[in-house]
């Protein structure tokens, strides 16, 4: 209850309130200037594309290029693969482990230094909130940098009776809803065992894996051991098909993945997928309902819908939808939608126009179908690209809504009367990357989680990660692990 001073009597308070507030704004104040334009690096050093070609980077928070990029061709690519390689023969590979845990370690202690820099630029190149480049992403960067050192000189203990080896040169190529922990995932496992690197990040965010690059130069890392190089999908097509690389790791649509799986296919090279998702969130009725949605939020709406494993689906019980849906709601008027770089925003802008495109589509796509569409009554900005939260009730697993990955702050909602109704309904979609389960009893957490076909599952609670724990899905959303002890298993030859 609150107390009402000018009446002078208790009044029940309106849970809307936080809607009509006005915020001030907190926008960050850590100074980042951009370059001009970013080249390639290549053998330790930033070197200008032999193609003289350069594309522009946008800050999808105001629609505006606000840097150019450098665009690899074929003489480009060619030169970064034979960097690595020579660097994986002549000093990365040959290196004591020791050694090269060292210089992970070393990375990380920069990552740290330079963090609240990186968090500014991740924000200005991919849109999301600067509380969510500050306090997930750079951390978790770090975090993966600082594990693998750790692991760079105890491979043996991760294989027991058995003697690993690198595989050689590695070809990465990263999405663009987590630009810098996406290299990292995918980095710093390969450098640990041996490897060497050549990553093609997505061409929208290609900020922060260069400067990351800045990074290892001064941490002395080996020329060649990471070389990075920029362009559009036909520099990851290219990179992915040159026949130097002896591993290609990818991250991204699956649609993109099977391409890849199909060019890998009849040669030696391994490969590890990690691709789309359609999570889904089982809430049960016994579920701590206030925390339950603020997993939900979390899940879907903190990180613009942005994450593979986000938590699109929610699939609540009967006898508590009309309640949770109504909390739902008040819980999403009071999300702010602004200036990414204002530390109170809650919801970013989507990362490009051909995105947001895809997203408004879809959403028609759900009203056309006979959903009910409920969205926050926030302004958005004049310019850049906007998304206002959503969800859909009324929605059935036939709905395309229901069954395509969206990429942005869109939630259908479906109900189920039994455990096994939501377990058929979670397991209804051609993915299996990651679900959670909300409900009061342990035992329920358990059975549940056995049967549902998700590489991760949590439980109540929603997108925590440790670098420790791998991370990975079946079916139509890859194969293949990152993190913990299977993740240093897809950069090894056991012996």
């Amino acid at each position: 209850m609150f107390w009402n001073e000018m009446k002078g009597k208790k009044t029940t308070p309106d849970l809307t309130f936080a809607a009509a507030l006005d915020y001030a704004p907190s926008p960050e104040t850590f100074p980042v200037t951009l370059k001009k334009r970013y080249e390639l690096f290549i053998d330790g050093k930033f070197v200008a594309p032999k193609t003289g070609k350069y594309f522009a980077s946008v800050n999808p928070a105001t629609g505006k290029r606000h840097t150019l990029i450098a665009e690899a061709g074929k003489a480009d690519l060619d030169a970064a693969v034979k960097s690595a390689r020579r660097a994986f023969e002549k000093t990365w590979g040959p290196m004591a482990p020791s050694e090269r845990g060292k210089y992970l370690f070393r990375i990380a202690r920069l990552l740290q230094e330079k963090a609240r820099e990186l968090a500014v630029l991740e924000t200005m190149d991919g849109g999301k909130p600067i509380r969510e480049s500050r306090d997930f992403d750079l951390p978790l960067v770090a975090a993966h940098f600082f594990h693998h050192a750790g692991w760079a000189d105890k491979l043996d203990y991760a294989f027991p009776g058995r003697k690993p080896a690198p595989i050689g040169v590695t070809a990465q190529v990263i999405p663009w809803n987590f630009p810098l922990l996406m290299a990292a995932w995918k980095i710093a496992p390969a450098l640990a065992c041996g490897n060497t690197v050549v990553l093609k990040p997505a061409e929208t965010t290609s900020v922060t894996a260069l400067h990351l690059a800045e990074i290892f130069q001064e941490a002395g890392l080996p020329p060649g051991a990471v070389n990075i190089i920029t362009g559009a999908g036909e520099t990851g097509t290219a990179l992915v098909a040159h026949p130097g690389i002896d591993k290609v790791a990818f991250t991204g649509s699956t649609e993109v993945g099977k391409r890849i799986a199909a060019a890998v296919a009849g040669t030696k090279k391994r490969l590890t997928l990690e691709l789309g998702g359609k999570a889904a969130n089982l809430v049960f009725a016994d579920a701590p309902l206030d925390e339950a949605v603020e997993g939900v939020i979390n899940g879907i709406y903190f990180n613009q819908g942005h994450v593979c494993c986000a938590g699109s689906r929610l699939l609540v019980q009967e006898a508590i939808h009309d309640e949770f849906i109504a909390r739902l709601g008040r819980r999403l008027r009071t999300l702010r939608v602004g200036d990414p770089l204002d530390k109170n925003t809650d919801v970013g802008a989507i990362n490009s126009k051909e995105q947001l495109g895809r997203i408004t589509s879809l959403i028609g796509s759900g009203i056309e179908e006979g959903a009910e569409l409920h969205e926050s009554s926030c302004a958005l900005p004049g310019e850049g690209y906007w998304c206002r939260p959503c969800f859909f009730t009324g929605v059935t697993p036939a709905h395309r809504i229901a069954r395509e990955e969206i990429f942005g702050p869109v939630l259908s909602v479906m109900t189920f009367r039994t455990p096994s109704e939501a377990v058929q309904k979670a397991n209804d979609t051609c993915y299996g990357l990651s679900a959670g389960i909300w409900t009061d009893k342990g035992s329920r957490i358990f059975k549940i989680a056995s049967q549902l076909k998700a590489g991760v599952i949590w439980a109540n609670t929603y997108n925590q990660f440790d670098p420790a724990s791998p991370f990975g899905g079946y079916k139509e959303s890859g194969f293949g692990r990152e993190g913990g002890r299977q993740g240093l298993a897809a950069y090894v030859k056991p012996g």
